[in-house]
């Protein structure tokens, strides 16, 4: 069997393209939609689940999305041979209505074959989350940001391509069932491995209609994606946050950042919260000792976590519902190594004396401050149902960092 193509028949190379596609994407797809299950399941407070359904879920997504970055590099390769390729003709090239689906649906199916794990690999690099891809690259891409809006848009599309492909695949193999099972000719036996006594198809030229065709129906599929809303910036939205109120300050904050990064089976995700108050009073003493004091208040809903935003509200991490708000009061404290503030957090129904070392670079009535804190979860009651670090890990680094000036 040659590995070219030919008028009449299909080389070796090109059916073994076309076979390991369909071998990686009817893997991919239920490998998702199971992983979804688990994971809908997972956020959904009114259903139990363990750490290993976490773990289990993590694995499957984690194999989805390593198939599908593979799925896209084939597919591209696939897309590239075929293009220095001699076209096999149609066997029924005489009857156009027929032909002239086909070959739209044959352009449907090349494009969603790139997107469907394209927009996949985009919302995973956009994303703060879990289920790393298991190829040693492509965690993150160039020019993604880790960026909510991002992340739900391409997460969109990713659902919107994915209806797209499977349509595209039911309508390729209708056809090729009918050619072999009503037409009786040899379409699908060409594609088949080995030698195929394929006829020789009419004489034919193949068009670029069908091409502008598929086109016009994906314009048609994003117009729909759009009016169900697939663009729109739902993040802001997703959870029902009460900005805090200002507080009164000898220091006003004017910029500054509150984080926090914990470890999802080994790997680090970092959210932010948005909305945060710090009423602060401080003179720098001439010795060490007391400084001052700050109390800074927390608005739990703000936080964004990746994937696992919904999750991290909920009744067993930090229970948003019936605590929505976080509190450090503590004393500003100069050392003869730097600063520290030391007092009472509370997050949920539990308070915890910590200290958190800081830097300070004060000019005249303008301060920077940087600093940073590792928590035990487990002392706030935060993730009781994982009692150990192999989906979830116990420690979680606090950051935070702000300029602030002197009220006048």
């Amino acid at each position: 069997m040659p590995s070219t193509n030919t008028f009449s028949s299909y080389g070796s190379v090109t059916k073994t393209f076309h076979w390991l596609t369909a071998l990686l994407i009817f893997t991919a797809l239920p490998l998702g939609w199971v992983a979804n299950d688990l994971a809908h399941a997972i956020y959904d407070p009114s259903i139990p689940t363990t750490e290993d359904d976490i773990a289990r879920a993590t694995r499957l997504f984690s194999l989805h999305k390593t198939v599908g970055v593979t799925v896209f590099f084939v597919a591209l390769a696939r897309i590239l041979w075929a293009v220095t390729q001699t076209k096999p003709g149609l066997l029924n090239a005489e009857n156009k209505p027929e032909a002239f689906a086909a070959e739209t649906v044959h352009w449907m199916l090349y494009a969603s074959l790139v997107l469907v794990p394209l927009t996949g690999w985009l919302h995973h690099a956009a994303s703060e989350g879990f289920a790393p891809i298991l190829w040693p690259f492509g965690q993150n891409l160039p020019f993604v940001p880790k960026s909510p809006f991002v992340s739900e848009v391409t997460s969109g599309l990713h659902w919107l391509f994915i209806w797209v492909l499977a349509g595209s695949l039911v309508l390729h193999i209708a056809g090729a069932l009918k050619h072999h099972v009503v037409d009786k000719d040899s379409t699908l036996r060409r594609m088949l491995p080995g030698h195929s006594d394929a006829p020789e198809p009419p004489a034919q030229h193949h068009s670029l209609i069908p091409a502008v065709a598929a086109l016009a129906v994906w314009v048609a599929i994003l117009i729909g994606g759009w009016s169900i809303g697939i663009f729109s910036d739902h993040s802001a939205a997703a959870t029902d946050t009460a900005e805090l109120t200002e507080v009164q300050s000898d220091w006003q904050v004017q910029d500054g950042d509150l984080s926090i990064t914990i470890a999802q089976l080994g790997s680090p995700v970092t959210g932010r919260f948005s909305d945060w108050t710090a009423a602060i009073a401080f003179e720098e003493p001439a010795e060490p000792g007391l400084a001052g004091t700050v109390d800074v208040t927390i608005s739990i809903t703000s936080l964004t976590l990746g994937t696992v935003t919904d999750q991290a509200m909920a009744a067993d991490f930090f229970n948003s519902a019936q605590f929505p708000t976080a509190q450090f009061k503590a004393d500003i404290y100069k050392t003869d190594t730097g600063y520290e503030a030391r007092g009472p957090l509370t997050i949920r129904d539990k308070s915890v004396d910590v200290v958190l070392p800081f830097t300070l670079d004060l000019q005249e009535n303008t301060a920077a401050m940087a600093g940073e804190l590792e928590l035990n979860r487990l002392d706030f009651d935060v993730g009781s149902s994982q009692p150990t670090e192999e989906s979830l890990g116990f420690g979680v680094v606090v950051s935070v960092n702000l300029t602030a000036e002197r009220e006048n």
